[in-house]
């Protein structure tokens, strides 16, 4: 009857882990799929800070498992009972220095990594970057190219091996800014003004999204972002330039009203100074010459 209890639990692990490693592989997971210089080093980061951490987290789950096996009350081998033993300086002095050493090992990967993955630092390229301005709303996104002369909500498109500089803030309450597969998340703020460098270095869409709860539309704040060919993206802008209904004051009003799941849409030739006028409407007093 007991070889019969240990065949079920070993086949139950035994089909955990196989309908695990199942899932993980069928399943896309953005963040352990990038696409870029920057997501690919925070990929790393994860793997390394993960693996060091293993080193105490499987042995501390091993002798658990061993302990409750071990010192079970129907096992007629369990261990001896010492009531007078008080403790092993062996034993405490292996896990008090262990996880101090893997601690500092951690902290100083991490300390190097914070300065490493700055969201401030350009990346390297021989192509010169693009400039996004990006407005968080409720519940959407706005995108504007401030050389392009154009603008677009919830989609935007670079050209793929070439860095984008995005400058962010918010209109609305406080957002975070993600793209999982190509950077870290980066928070949008109304008054403020925050920056994040990325660099696509495969061609394909790329979804975003909110990292940040917003209010009752916080699941529709999703977009995409396209890396396409240098070609594809002039012919992009172009199309969107001088087919699309212009960006002026009144129809960013109107954008600007609280909306959920809006489909992607374009914008030429935005308002002068628009992303400008969204920062100093929340930190210049009203009537000052904020067109907002």
């Amino acid at each position: 009857m007991h070889k019969a209890k240990r065949w079920l639990i070993a086949g139950i692990l035994l089909l955990v882990l196989i309908v695990s490693g199942v899932y993980l592989s069928r399943v896309n997971i953005p963040v352990l799929e990038p696409k870029g210089p920057i997501a690919d080093k925070e990929f790393r980061l994860l793997v390394t800070i993960t693996s060091i951490m293993l080193i105490v987290v499987i042995p501390v789950f091993v002798l658990l498992f061993y302990v409750v096996w071990r010192y079970r009350e129907d096992n007629p081998r369990r261990g001896k009972y010492v009531p007078e033993w008080e403790h092993s300086r062996l034993l405490e002095g292996l896990w008090w220095i262990i996880p101090a050493i893997l601690i500092t090992i951690v902290s100083v990967i991490s300390w190097h990594a914070t300065y490493a993955l700055n969201p401030y630092n350009p990346i390297p390229s021989k192509n010169k970057a693009i400039d996004i301005q990006v407005i968080s709303m409720d519940w959407k996104w706005l995108f504007i190219y401030p050389r392009q002369h154009i603008a677009s909500v919830n989609l935007f498109e670079m050209p793929v091996n070439t860095p984008v500089h995005f400058y962010l803030t918010s209109d609305a309450p406080m957002n975070a800014f993600w793209l999982p597969q190509l950077s870290g998340q980066i928070f949008t703020m109304a008054g403020m003004q925050t920056q994040l460098y990325i660099m696509a270095n495969v061609k394909g869409s790329y979804v975003g999204r909110s990292a940040n709860i917003s209010g009752i539309g916080f699941a529709s704040m999703q977009f995409t972002a396209k890396a396409v060919s240098n070609k594809s993206f002039n012919i992009w802008v172009n199309n969107k330039r001088n087919s699309s209904p212009k960006l002026t004051i009144a129809a960013y009003k109107a954008l600007d009203r609280p909306s959920s799941y809006v489909a992607p849409r374009y914008y030429s030739d935005p308002a002068k100074g628009l992303f400008i006028d969204v920062i100093g409407k929340y930190i210049i007093p009203a009537g000052q010459g904020v067109a907002l």
